[in-house]
């Protein structure tokens, strides 16, 4: 008898695909920039990219040679002069720049600005973060059933 041609298969060969859609993406770090013109970071933020507010010094600076801010580039220093603290905002922590975003057009106290955190290696050794600015996308309409009492001058005009 003649030995069969055999094709065996890998327990990975049992598995189901698994397509990009359906695989849940983490959210990146963000925060956003108050009325006041302060970075705000949110203590889970914070955690994720390992800054501790209390010590944590950074070099503000944003892409040379631009006109109206898109990003912002955080860089840690050691060197107390030329550098920016956090401050106690709320619940979370942030760093004043009202006067910086202000020169770069950005117009935080008409419209509600976040931002999403991405770390980058600066030079041998440093890492920063980039902080992308965008608009906060506007609230969808509520589309669900009505809640609560129903008005009284509906009422009213029923039992007329």
């Amino acid at each position: 008898m003649k030995t069969p041609q055999i094709k065996f298969y890998s327990p990975e060969d049992n598995t189901e695909p698994v397509s990009k859609a359906a695989v849940k993406t983490k959210a990146k770090p963000s925060g956003y920039i108050s009325e006041t013109g302060t970075l705000v970071f949110p203590k889970a933020t914070l955690e994720e990219i390992g800054v501790e507010p209390d010590t944590a010094l950074f070099k503000v600076g944003t892409a040379e040679g631009k006109r109206k801010i898109k990003s912002l580039y955080l860089i840690p220093t050691d060197d107390q002069e030329g550098a920016f603290a956090f401050s106690k905002v709320g619940r979370g922590s942030g760093i004043s720049l009202a006067v910086i975003l202000k020169r770069g057009g950005i117009d935080y106290q008409a419209v509600k600005h976040i931002f999403t955190v991405t770390i980058f290696n600066y030079s041998e050794g440093v890492i920063g973060y980039e902080l992308a600015i965008g608009e906060e996308a506007p609230k969808e309409p509520y589309t669900g059933k009505p809640r609560g009492r129903k008005p009284k001058a509906a009422d009213a005009a029923s039992a007329v």
